[in-house]
């Protein structure tokens, strides 16, 4: 399989710290936060990285380049302008397999991909999200989840009756999916609410915490964990 990282915002939320670093790029322990991201992609066997990137892209080809020395192979969809998530994905659609991971390029996820790929095969829908029974606690809650499917994804209105968990971070489309939205800037959350409309968007829930560093809170609280699993 093979993973899309969409790490192409400017990361207001982190200034001024990233009014000049890549948020990918921020170190963490002594090293990007990137680097973390790669060594969990191929501690899950995924070793084809396509990268849609923009604010300070060129911070991250300097570092990682095509992946070789790191054992990966990486590949960038750069965009001249600001796409958004589901732009985004839609502007690297040529390097893209028949089906891929996504994950956002903030998101440190300690989740078994091959299981979760194994959910997806079973079912054979367009795609999946990885869902979290939040209850509001670590951002407010965004999906309501009924069985195998999501029914509904409201990131601008969250917290409604009944919406108790919350987008992981890590999702699976078909190529196809793609094609079902003909915005050139638009969120991923456009491509969901397609899927959601066409029953074909599946929810996997895991137990598993997420961790993201787009806010200083979050940021400080990744970097004491994974200070705390590299000790």
């Amino acid at each position: 399989m093979q993973i899309a990282v969409i790490c192409g915002g400017k990361a207001t939320r982190l200034y001024p710290l990233t009014k000049t670093i890549s948020k990918s790029m921020i170190p963490v322990a002594g090293k990007p936060f990137m680097e973390y991201q790669r060594e969990s992609f191929k501690k899950n066997n995924i070793f084809d990285i396509v990268l849609c990137a923009w604010f300070l892209s060129e911070q991250i080809e300097e570092y990682f380049g095509n992946g070789e020395k790191f054992g990966v192979k990486i590949r960038y969809s750069r965009e001249e302008e600001k796409l958004d998530t589901g732009g985004a994905l839609k502007n690297a659609y040529n390097l893209l397999d028949d089906e891929f991971f996504i994950i956002y390029g903030d998101s440190y996820l300690a989740i078994d991909y091959q299981e979760v790929h194994k959910h997806f095969k079973k079912f054979n829908k367009l795609g999946l999200m990885t869902v979290y029974e939040n209850k509001g606690d670590l951002e407010p809650s965004n999906v309501i989840a009924q069985g195998d499917f999501v029914k509904k994804f409201d990131k601008e209105n969250p917290n409604q009756p009944n919406m108790v968990h919350i987008e992981f971070g890590f999702n699976i489309f078909k190529k196809e999916v793609l094609n079902l939205v003909d915005d050139k800037v638009f969120p991923i959350g456009d491509y969901f609410n397609k899927l959601i409309d066409k029953q074909e968007l599946l929810a996997f829930e895991t137990k598993q915490r997420f961790y993201e560093i787009g806010r200083p809170a979050s940021l400080a609280e990744f970097e004491e964990f994974i200070t705390g699993v590299y000790r």
